[in-house]
């Protein structure tokens, strides 16, 4: 017999199998020797009251044998002689799943990605971080596995509408992620496994006939009768297909700039920017654990955080606990930070983005101007009326802000940046305390670098969560400028065939587009697009 029980665990309890059991027997009202084993469902942490729990959901098998935890088997047919070829325009997770969703469907996907394969892109990344050189086809954002692949590894999603995000996952597992993110309630992979788990991926594609070719920028797009034709790489390569999904990411300023002057339909779309906070992973554990040291049966505490402030919105964004903030940038003379963890979360510090929403009104002003800030100095030359019409609005806005925080750092991508309570009270810090960002920090009013509704919305925020979590706000956290690659500025539209409204083989997709925000909801409209072509393909 097998029976769905639902447990609530010390945290001890909870990493003892033994104890399991025996709570599991009594659950049913069955001997300790009639529960053969279990296979876990759903697992969270109660932490909201004095005594912290483990709610945990189980299979438990009784006086019948265990079956191992249900690792679905995936099988992809071999492409290589396939009249039927899709071309991939980017390796991210919304590429990646696209092709393997091609590859079950017995069409051919090609790959084009801009960057190089995760292992040499570990090396871009090293000489960022160390000697602050960008290169602008190969760092956080370009390259294989996409801006997912050294972004943290969080699997959470509420866009359960959007697809089958059990499927997701079974294939994350199905090519080397843990089982338990089949059953954690945010599950997570890290930084450090990601790369194995990429690499396997594109191994089955190229394995199975699929073609995987990477330092392949897409530079054109030939046209002809609504329809694409081929597509033209800046080596002056070209690359036809029966259909081209557009994967490229939500960074991909370029691929936005060749639409417009193309004159593809593009649109500005509201987006979120602001800064990373971090604070002493120690700290957060006292405020969520409730104790002066965390039990060493619970992970590193997190946390999720949003208020409104005066009618506009301020939230935390991909918290990592245990985790790192590295530069995020694409080009020179831009600052971005971004947050990432390793799969133990064992890093002395906790960081999240902690950003602002953006509307229209809002980019406009900060475009004509501030007098006194460094961002006056990266203003837009058109006419308010010119910017009010520009698909680009955002993304103007969005580098702007990123230009006045590099120049503000001096340079080497030093990030500027403030204590948490000087913040608060507009104050130049003294001094900063130890943090993980390795190109290093440099004290900044962050008011001359940050449009003022962003600050002042931020301020508002922080004041506010620290009555939420008494604690949180204190000048043993830093705050870092600028976090800005939230979402994708620009929205690429498409029908209701998944199509680009003027082009009818274009298949926009995934963050870059504007359809999706996280690994599994990208990874989950690749496999959709990639469903509605093979749908289409087979009809011919």
């Amino acid at each position: 017999m097998q029976q769905k029980i639902s447990l609530k665990l010390s945290p001890s309890e909870s990493a003892d199998d033994a104890a399991i059991r025996k709570k599991i027997a009594s659950s049913a009202a069955k001997k300790l020797t009639d529960i053969t084993g279990y296979v876990p469902l759903k697992k969270s942490i109660d932490a909201r009251g004095k005594n912290i729990y483990i709610n945990l959901t189980v299979n438990a098998f009784i006086r019948e044998p265990l079956q191992p935890v249900n690792v679905k088997h995936f099988t992809f047919k071999n492409v290589t002689d396939s009249d039927q070829k899709v071309v991939i325009i980017g390796a991210g997770p919304t590429g990646l799943f696209a092709a393997l969703q091609l590859l079950e469907k017995g069409i051919q996907p090609i790959i084009l990605e801009r960057g190089k394969d995760v292992r040499s892109r570990r090396r871009d990344l090293a000489v960022l971080n160390k000697e602050g050189i960008v290169n602008s086809e190969s760092n956080y954002c370009f390259g294989e596995g996409g801006a997912g692949t050294y972004s943290d590894g969080k699997l959470y999603t509420r866009s359960s509408k959007r697809g089958d995000i059990e499927r997701i996952l079974q294939l994350f597992v199905f090519f080397g992620a843990p089982e338990n993110i089949l059953y954690d309630a945010h599950p997570h992979i890290g930084t450090n496994k990601l790369p194995h788990i990429i690499t396997a991926m594109r191994k089955a594609i190229t394995d199975h006939g699929g073609k995987f070719l990477f330092e392949k920028k897409v530079t054109d797009f030939i046209i002809e009768k609504d329809h694409i034709k081929e597509v033209i790489t800046a080596d002056g390569d070209s690359f036809s297909g029966d259909a081209y999904i557009l994967a490229t990411g939500h960074s991909a300023r370029d691929i936005f700039e060749l639409l417009h002057s193309k004159k593809i339909l593009i649109e500005a779309k509201p987006f979120a920017l602001g800064v990373r906070i971090e604070h002493p992973q120690t700290l957060i554990d006292g405020i969520q654990y409730h104790a002066t040291e965390r039990d060493e049966y619970l992970p590193p505490a997190s946390y999720s955080l949003v208020q409104q402030v005066e009618g506009r919105g301020v939230f935390s964004f991909c918290m990592c606990p245990g985790g790192i903030i590295a530069p995020a940038a694409t080009s020179p003379g831009e600052l971005v930070v971004n947050g990432w963890s390793p799969s133990k979360r064992n890093n002395p510090f906790a960081n999240s983005g902690m950003v602002v929403e953006v509307q229209q009104a809002d980019a406009l002003k900060s475009l004509q101007g501030s007098k006194g800030s460094t961002v006056q100095k990266f203003k837009s030359s058109l006419k308010a009326d010119e910017l009010a019409k520009d698909p680009l609005l955002f993304l103007k806005f969005q580098q702007m802000v990123e230009k006045a925080a590099f120049e503000a750092g001096g340079g080497d991508f030093v990030a500027p940046a403030q204590r948490m309570q000087d913040f608060i009270n507009r104050k130049t810090s003294a001094s900063l305390p130890k943090n993980s960002y390795l190109p290093g920090l440099k004290s900044t009013d962050l008011t001359t670098v940050l449009p003022p509704f962003i600050y002042d919305t931020l301020a508002g925020g922080f004041k506010a969560f620290g009555k939420k979590l008494r604690g949180y706000l204190t000048n043993e956290a830093v705050v870092v400028a600028t976090e800005s690659r939230t979402s994708s500025p620009v929205r690429i539209p498409r029908n209701e065939n998944l199509e680009h409204p003027q082009v009818s083989n274009l298949y926009p997709s995934g963050e870059g587009a504007g359809y999706a925000g996280g690994i599994v909801s990208a990874a989950m409209d690749g496999e959709r697009v990639a469903n509605t072509i093979c749908a289409r393909l087979n009809k011919k």
